[in-house]
């Protein structure tokens, strides 16, 4: 391990996914797919918002911002993790580290809220139709995405100005293929019992509120939907809510295993097949369960097919 000290790390070594050499060129294509669909996917739903007018609700507002921080959640992990699989230098920087553990933890924390926000919107839309229009204004919309990213910042913030205050001078090695908190803890020779502490309570906070407002949401959204006599719309809401549900539970359960069940001191492959659902597969899903499912996005992406071959 390269120091100047006792405490002071030049760099981390990744040790990636547990996937054998000769397997290496399947699983990078795989996960090239799968980023290249998770971007792609992302950034057509952020371009059909944007250039269709009747997609400016509050609905699509959330959307938009849920397609860009799943873009930038798999982009800070993704790339360098095709780029180890190929080379045979698995190292990153100190500060490459810490700052991809920033954002890492920041986007994370934003799909949370973003999440939250969604169910709430269908909430009202489902429950109190009459009352969406007054409920879900426009001021609201806007305050709840900029609450989402300060109390996100602040999140990621803290969590790194606690973790640079820890020494590293045991070993550099990251059984992952990104810098995870949870794994640089694992690393540190320092008390890492103040670092445990802020994940278990604010973390905890932060994770438990988003998850309970979705719960509650789709809780209250099932029991309007039971009261309903249209079988054709209850059957809509069930199966829109059921694959909305899909999503929730793989991102929270990976989340909650990976931050809070997860052992400190024994990394195993079963925190490395959680990141991938975390960082990988969950972007991926969005994109199609929340959007490309969605007539609204259907016809909006039938209206700009069309105004680009007038164009022709």
């Amino acid at each position: 391990m390269m120091k100047e000290n006792q405490s002071t790390v030049f760099e981390f070594l990744l040790l990636g996914l547990p996937i054998r050499p000769e397997q290496q060129n399947i699983f990078f294509i795989l996960f090239l797919a799968m980023y290249l669909a998770t971007v792609l996917g992302n950034l057509l739903i952020i371009l059909l918002i944007r250039l269709d007018s009747h997609l400016h609700t509050p609905m699509y507002f959330f959307l938009n911002h849920l397609a860009f921080s799943d873009i930038s959640l798999s982009s800070i992990t993704v790339p360098k993790m095709l780029m180890n699989i190929q080379a045979q230098q698995h190292s990153i920087s100190y500060k490459g580290c810490i700052s991809q553990m920033y954002f890492f933890v920041l986007f994370g924390c934003l799909d949370n809220f973003l999440l939250a926000a969604m169910a709430y919107d269908r909430y009202v839309a489902i429950c109190h139709p009459l009352h969406y229009i007054t409920v879900m204004r426009e001021e609201l919309c806007v305050c709840l995405v900029a609450g989402s990213w300060f109390f996100c910042c602040v999140h990621a913030l803290l969590h790194t100005l606690l973790l640079i205050q820890l020494s590293f001078c045991a070993s550099n090695t990251i059984p992952n293929f990104f810098c995870d908190l949870t794994a640089l803890l694992k690393l540190s020779c320092s008390d890492v019992s103040l670092n445990k502490l802020v994940i278990f309570t604010e973390g905890g906070l932060l994770f438990i509120l988003p998850l309970s407002s979705i719960m509650g949401s789709y809780i209250l959204i099932g029991r309007t939907a039971l009261k309903t006599t249209s079988t054709k719309r209850f059957i809509k809401t069930f199966s829109t809510c059921g694959s909305h549900l899909i999503v929730v539970f793989l991102y929270y359960g990976t989340l909650a295993g990976e931050y809070f069940f997860s052992s400190f001191q024994n990394p195993s492959d079963k925190d490395i097949i959680a990141s991938v659902i975390y960082t990988v597969v969950t972007p991926l899903l969005n994109p199609f369960i929340y959007s490309l499912r969605n007539r609204d996005i259907k016809q909006a992406l039938e209206i700009v097919g069309t105004r680009i071959n007038c164009f022709k």
